[in-house]
């Protein structure tokens, strides 16, 4: 059975064309511009969620009527670019908006929905029906890859050219076009005018496009062969190394190896090409597309042993879910492409073709689910995240609570206000005390601050008599002037049980006494060389809170002690009295210097 030869057919040319898109595109990014441009905070505040939804629906459709756009039936196209930029918007508004609805895996999956959408439009665009010969869509999702990245290289040479004229002019004392190119809304007409404009020039040149995509295609299929041999040689060695080298080698043995099957269904798929007459006919192309659609299936299946194992260890976070979805298309993927090889074996691509066509709107579909709130993966990490705190299987200072309060969105927040009522004194204390926090970096600081305190206790000796140290003082005893952080820096701490006061000795600063002081000679002048001071850190504590004293401190004065001092710097009563004051002994030695 031939395949359809829609895509060969070269489309009719439309002059008008490169001059609409330029204008949709520098209108579309403009109107973009002028809803995000809220002043110098920009990056730092979230702006409104209608905002970014509404940037998100007027990019998307423009961008997808941009790419979908032809003479014949534009009407199709004009609601099916409407359409979608609805349906987009309407997600990310649902989803709450903020900068984040761009970077999270639901934009991802929302953006991917919509790559695979296109094709499948355009084809049936250009049928007038719903078909979806392979050769057409397979063409255009090639076609579509090489347009986007022709039409950002255009862009960025535009932007190039406009910086060199601007300079070029500024030679001659005129600075307009150097002014305009200061401005943001300027930049993003010039940005969508040469996005849009490129777009709709290249389209008109349908013929070099598709031999354009021809030879990206036939380049990367000569690396089919190299990753072929590298992926079977690998899995060949398994067996000898043994999975657990894997995971002693990296934590992100998932991450790798999806990105090797990604690489494998590329590369596969350029040797494929759109139709049998595309097929590449070479014997070593042929074979080391066999041998990516081989590996496929054993790489995605350790995936999975990876994942799960880190599920099992750690238990469910909002990535670890997606991994989990990446892992279950991956192995979708290696079924079909392994049932391909055994039943065409040499003539597998006409097996694999109409799976790649079949698993493209499963993965559309659920890409689109995923995207909305409808699959709350913050809510199952959450309810799991917790039944492990509250089971005892994680202790309350091994808990991840910076990304209970900041990465599981509203359902950790709630569990977070859940736990700050809880039965366990540890648990409720630690959840009120991150719900004060603003940020997670806040979270991460009190994290390290108890994690350095229950390290200091392997180091520390308590004198005159060892006795347990409270946690509050252990925690600002870990900074730079007291005992530090300094895992293999001993120290020592004179305290007494229910004291106000303490003092602690670094033994890098003993060391440092100890040692005999260095003179450097010259020829003219031997000088001892400069030390830094180091001595005694006191701390004091005031409730329930310690705090570092800074030497030679002391309580604010009284009003009578202030009218006394005033008097007599008047009178010039200045004079030296010898007063008891305490001091640190080591073996006898005073360290440090006299305080009250």
């Amino acid at each position: 059975m031939n395949e359809s030869p829609g895509f060969e057919r070269d489309t009719h040319s439309w002059p008008l064309r490169p001059m609409l898109l330029a204008v949709v595109g520098a209108l579309a990014a403009l109107a973009v511009q002028q809803l995000l441009d809220r002043g110098p905070h920009v990056p730092v505040i979230d702006p409104a969620a209608w905002r970014i939804a509404l940037t998100t629906a007027i990019g998307t459709g423009a961008v997808t009527f941009g790419f979908a756009l032809e003479r014949r039936r534009w009407w199709w196209v004009a609601a099916f670019g409407i359409g979608i930029g609805a349906v987009a918007g309407l997600i990310v508004y649902w989803n709450g908006g903020g900068w984040g609805a761009w970077y999270s895996w639901r934009g991802a999956s929302l953006f991917i929905a919509i790559a695979i959408a296109v094709p499948l439009f355009q084809t049936a665009r250009d049928h007038a029906a719903v078909r979806f010969p392979y050769a057409d869509v397979h063409g255009d999702a090639w076609t579509n890859v090489v347009l986007w990245c022709a039409c950002w290289l255009f862009t960025g040479v535009a932007f190039a050219l406009a910086w060199l004229l601007a300079a070029l002019f500024d030679l001659i004392g005129v600075h307009v076009l150097r002014d305009l190119l200061r401005h943001e809304w300027f930049t993003a007409l010039l940005a969508g005018a040469s996005f849009g404009g490129s777009l709709g020039l290249l389209r008109e040149r349908d013929g070099v496009l598709r031999l354009l995509q021809r030879v990206v295609t036939a380049v990367l299929a000569v690396l089919a062969p190299v990753l072929g041999a590298g992926l079977l040689v690998f899995l060949l060695a398994l067996p000898f190394t043994g999975l657990d080298a894997l995971w002693e080698a990296t934590k992100s043995t998932t991450p790798i190896l999806l990105s090797c099957v990604i690489g494998a269904l590329i590369l596969a798929n350029a040797v494929v090409g759109n139709g049998a007459g595309e097929e590449a006919t070479h014997p070593v192309l042929r074979f080391g597309a066999i041998a990516l659609a081989l590996a496929v299936l054993p790489l995605a299946v350790i995936a999975a042993i990876a994942t799960r194992l880190r599920i099992a260890q750690y238990g469910l976070t909002p990535d670890r879910l997606w991994a989990a979805v990446f892992v279950g298309f991956a192995n979708l993927y290696g079924v079909a492409y392994l049932v391909a090889v055994l039943r065409g074996r040499l003539a597998w691509s006409r097996y694999v073709r109409p799976s790649n066509l079949r698993i493209a709107f499963v993965v559309a579909g659920v890409g689109l689910l995923l995207a909305t709130p409808l699959a709350s993966f913050n809510a199952l990490a959450t309810l799991d995240q917790v039944a492990r705190l509250e089971s005892g299987r994680v202790a309350p200072a091994k808990f991840d609570w910076a990304a209970l309060a900041f990465d599981f969105g509203d359902p950790g927040k709630a569990a977070l206000r859940r736990l700050a009522r809880s039965a366990t004194p540890g648990i409720a204390a630690r959840a009120k005390d991150v719900a004060t926090k603003t940020n997670r970096w806040d979270v991460a600081s009190v994290d390290r601050a108890q994690a350095d305190a229950d390290v200091l206790v392997k180091r520390l000796r308590v004198v005159p008599v060892a006795v347990a140290v409270p946690f509050a003082l252990r925690k600002v005893l870990t900074d730079w002037q007291g005992c530090s952080t300094d895992v293999k820096d001993r120290c020592s701490l004179l305290y007494d049980p229910g004291s106000s006061e303490a003092v602690a000795i670094s033994g890098a600063c003993v060391d440092q006494l100890m040692a005999p002081p260095k003179v450097e000679t010259s020829r003219r002048d031997p000088a001892p060389a400069f030390q830094s001071a180091c001595g005694p850190t006191r701390y004091r504590r005031t409730g329930e809170t310690w705090a570092r004293i800074d030497t030679n401190t002391r309580a604010p004065l009284s009003a009578p002690e202030r009218a006394a001092l005033k008097a007599g710097d008047a009178a010039g009563k200045v004079e030296i009295r010898a007063v008891p004051a305490r001091r640190v002994f080591v073996g006898g030695v005073p360290l440090g210097d006299p305080f009250e």
